[in-house]
C-alpha cells in the first residue's frame, strides 16, 4: 500500500529508534533521583532534546548515505526516503537544517532551565557539548567526510549514547560530577554500540560496496559477532562494578535479570546469518538497552 507524505516523513524519521536514543536520559534521570536531586523540567527538556537529535540523525543519515551511495536497491535494511525517491535530496536537507535550529533550540533552553546564566563557563560548557551533538548527529554519513564511513560511529555512540547523555543529565540536574557514575553511563554507551553493530553486520557488503568501512566491514562478519559478545559483556562488567564500588546494597543487582535475554541476543547474533534476519534482532537490542538502563536505574533507587 502506497505511504501518503505524512507516513512517509514518520518512517524517515525511524520512530523505533527513539527509545534508544532515550536510554541515556533516562539512566542519567534515574541517578539524579538516586543522588536526591530529580528535576523534572530538566529530565523532560532532555528528553525532547535527544529526540530532536535522534531525528536530526536519522533524516541526515538518510540524506548522506543515499549521496554517498550506501543506499542502493542491495541494502538488506529498510529502504530510504531520498533513495527511494519519495523526498527529494533537497527536502530532506531543509529538513536536517530544520531539526538542528529545534535541537539548538530545545538544547539551550535545557541548559538556561538547569544552569541559568550566573556560571558563565558551564552554561558555555553545555552549549559547546549541544554544538558537538549536532554536528556528530549530522556528520556520521553526511557532508563531506563523513566519520560513519571511517569507522568512527563506535566511538561517537559511546561518547554521546554513553558518557555525555548520561554523565550531562544527571550534572543538569544535580550540578555536580560523580566520576564512579562513568561506569553505568559506559554500559549504556556499550549497548547502544551493540544496537549500532548488528545493524552494520547486517549491512556489511552494501556498506564495503559504497566505502563506508564500519568496524563490522573492518573485522569481517565472523570477528564482528564477537565484538558484540565483548560489548555486551563489558557493559555488563561495568554495571557490575558500579554495584560493587557504590554500595547499592541487593536492589542495585536488578539488572541481573536481564542477563537471559542478553546471552540470548549474543546467541543469536552469533548465529545468524541471514542480513535479513537480523533486522528483528536490531529491534530486540535496541529494546533490551531500554529495559536494561531501567532494571538498572530502579535497583539505584531501591
Amino acid at each position: 500500500m502506497e505511504m501518503n507524505k505524512t507516513q512517509i516523513w514518520i518512517e524517515a524519521m525511524r520512530p523505533r529508534t527513539l527509545p534508544l536514543a532515550l536510554a541515556s536520559i533516562i539512566l542519567g534521570t534515574f541517578l539524579a533521583a538516586a543522588a536526591g536531586s530529580l528535576r523534572p523540567g530538566a529530565a523532560v527538556l532532555a528528553g525532547l532534546t535527544a529526540v530532536f537529535l535522534q531525528i536530526l540523525s536519522n533524516l541526515a543519515n538518510d540524506y548522506g548515505d543515499s549521496v554517498h551511495g550506501a543506499d542502493h536497491v542491495e541494502r538488506a535494511g529498510p529502504k530510504r526516503a531520498v533513495q527511494t525517491g519519495q523526498i527529494s535530496a533537497a527536502t530532506m536537507k531543509r529538513a536536517v537544517i530544520l531539526f538542528a535550529l529545534l535541537s539548538v533550540g530545545s538544547g539551550l533552553t535545557l541548559i538556561w532551565l538547569a544552569l541559568g546564566t550566573a556560571v558563565l563557563w558551564l552554561f558555555l560548557g553545555f552549549g559547546l557539548l549541544g554544538g558537538a551533538a549536532i554536528w556528530a548527529a549530522i556528520s556520521y554519513t553526511a557532508g563531506s567526510h563523513p566519520y560513519g564511513y571511517a569507522g568512527l560511529g563506535d566511538l561517537f555512540v559511546l561518547i554521546f549514547f554513553g558518557w555525555a547523555g548520561v554523565m550531562g543529565t544527571y550534572f543538569l540536574q544535580v550540578q555536580a560530577f560523580d566520576w564512579l557514575l562513568l561506569l553505568p553511563a559506559t554500559s549504556c554507551g556499550l549497548l547502544a554500540v551493540a544496537v549500532l553493530n548488528v545493524n552494520n553486520i547486517r549491512d556489511i557488503e552494501s556498506d564495503a560496496q559504497a566505502g563506508k568501512i564500519s568496524i563490522p566491514v573492518r573485522l569481517g562478519p565472523e570477528r564482528a559477532r564477537v565484538y558484540h559478545w565483548i560489548l555486551l559483556a563489558t557493559a555488563v562488567f561495568t554495571a557490575a562494578l558500579y554495584v560493587i564500588l557504590n554500595g547499592s546494597g541487593p536492589g542495585g543487582w536488578l539488572f541481573v535479570l536481564l542477563l537471559p535475554m542478553i546471552w540470548g541476543n549474543g546467541t543469536a547474533v552469533a548465529r545468524t546469518t541471514d542480513p535479513l534476519l537480523l533486522n528483528p534482532l536490531l529491534k530486540q537490542t535496541s529494546l533490551m538497552t531500554l529495559a536494561f538502563v531501567i532494571l538498572f536505574g530502579l535497583g539505584q533507587l531501591l
